[in-house]
């Protein structure tokens, strides 16, 4: 086992696990359950709660929705659909695994844990599903497949630091939370100048 975790480092964990989990949930379930299975990325004590998603039935299932989610989250218009469905798991999945990783003994903490990690993990669904909903206005069909393999090695890479490397986790949560606000604010400018210029055409429209 790893030393006992300072609080930044167990604030940037949480911070970490909550963002990554509103891009690719199941993926961070199974990549944590394999690691801790193989001994490849050992956790402190207090964090053996988490030791639940090295069951291999819990991995097995795990893997089953990564799997599906790799293929529907690659075709345009499937991935909205799909990320619609998670707008109610997402966040669940990413306050339970933020519940997880902070002190048990603290009652207090864990449900300023889970609201918070819950939090985190739709404010970052949130920018994917938007972020996709304008790459799917795109004609042609790769985007959506350049997009999803982005996110599939950026959440598989930001997961590997931030358990092998935990003194850096709060680096990783904040630059999650950088590209985050970014993609939202990215996919707000382009739905309101879509609609502004529905709108235009509308008009011009009904003028003629």
């Amino acid at each position: 086992m790893t030393e006992h975790m300072g609080a930044m480092e167990v604030l940037g964990l949480a911070g970490s696990l909550s963002l990554l989990a509103g891009w690719r949930l199941y993926l961070c379930i199974l990549a944590t359950g394999i690691a801790m299975h193989f001994g490849v990325l050992p956790l402190p004590d207090h964090l053996e709660s988490l030791q639940i998603l090295a069951n291999p039935w819990i991995m097995g299932a795990a893997a089953v929705a990564t799997l599906a989610e790799f293929f529907a989250d690659k075709v345009a218009w499937i991935d909205s659909a799909w990320d619609a469905v998670h707008t109610f798991i997402r966040p669940v999945g990413g306050a339970l695994l933020t519940l997880a990783i902070v002190d048990p003994a603290d009652p207090t903490t864990q449900v300023i844990a889970f609201i918070l990690g819950g939090g985190a993990t739709l404010l970052s669904h949130g920018s994917k599903a938007g972020t996709r909903a304008v790459v799917n206005a795109s004609p042609e069909p790769f985007s959506n497949i350049a997009v999803s393999t982005v996110e599939d090695v950026a959440t598989g890479g930001a997961l590997y630091l931030a358990y092998q490397y935990p003194e850096i986790a709060g680096l990783v949560a904040l630059v999650m939370l950088a590209i985050v606000i970014a993609l939202l604010l990215m996919a707000r400018r382009f739905i309101r100048a879509l609609f502004g210029r529905g709108r235009n055409q509308s008009q011009d429209t009904a003028a003629n």
